[in-house]
């Protein structure tokens, strides 16, 4: 749980008090290779940081073909935020691509949590500013670049996304065929 402590307060104070309530509070899961944390149709029921491993999340689109649309490793967030804020069906699937060690906020926590230590709501704004401008950036190389051009990209910026992940998933992340992300891959 130290990664997940560790990350809280690279973004705000929290004193030994502080910290050992919220310990007190999350679930650490051991999450198998290919577990679902959250299937489509269930609400979702956390917030995830992933402590160690590695996520993802997905969609299956209407040709019955998974479309992924978010990764996360050590140190990173992942969850439905729509089910997760609301408490709707969720729309995503998350599962393991690793085993992984993921602490989990539940729903019912999360109000208490920022009730008693609201310097969280502080260190959750910033945590999800800085989630949303990468998320604006995925959609402009998206339409600013070619696939080559985005590909290349991604794995310049996340170079140990690419170590980690099977081509197949890392190809259905960029919107590329498993095939053509190999002659990429040929090609570099």
């Amino acid at each position: 749980m130290q990664k997940f402590i560790d990350h809280i307060k690279r973004y705000v104070v929290l004193n030994e008090t502080e910290t050992q309530f919220l310990i007190s509070k999350v679930n650490v899961l051991t999450v198998k290779k290919k577990e679902f944390l959250l299937q489509e149709g269930n609400v979702c029921k956390a917030n995830y940081f992933v402590e160690e491993g590695l996520l993802r999340m997905f969609f299956i689109n209407e040709k019955g073909v998974e479309q992924i649309t978010q990764f996360a490793l050590e140190n990173w967030w992942l969850s439905d935020y729509m089910s997760f804020t609301k408490q709707l069906n969720a729309q995503f699937c998350i599962q393991a691509v690793e085993q992984s060690e993921v602490i989990a906020i539940p729903y019912y926590i999360q109000d208490e949590l920022f009730e008693k230590l609201p310097q969280l709501e502080k260190y959750f704004r910033m945590v999800m500013q800085r989630a949303y401008a990468a998320s604006q950036m995925r959609f402009k190389y998206f339409y600013d670049y070619s696939k080559e051009e985005n590909y290349r990209q991604f794995v310049s910026l996340f170079p140990e996304f690419v170590q980690r992940i099977p081509q197949y998933m890392l190809a259905s992340y960029l919107g590329l065929t498993p095939e053509y992300l190999s002659e990429l891959r040929k090609k570099n």
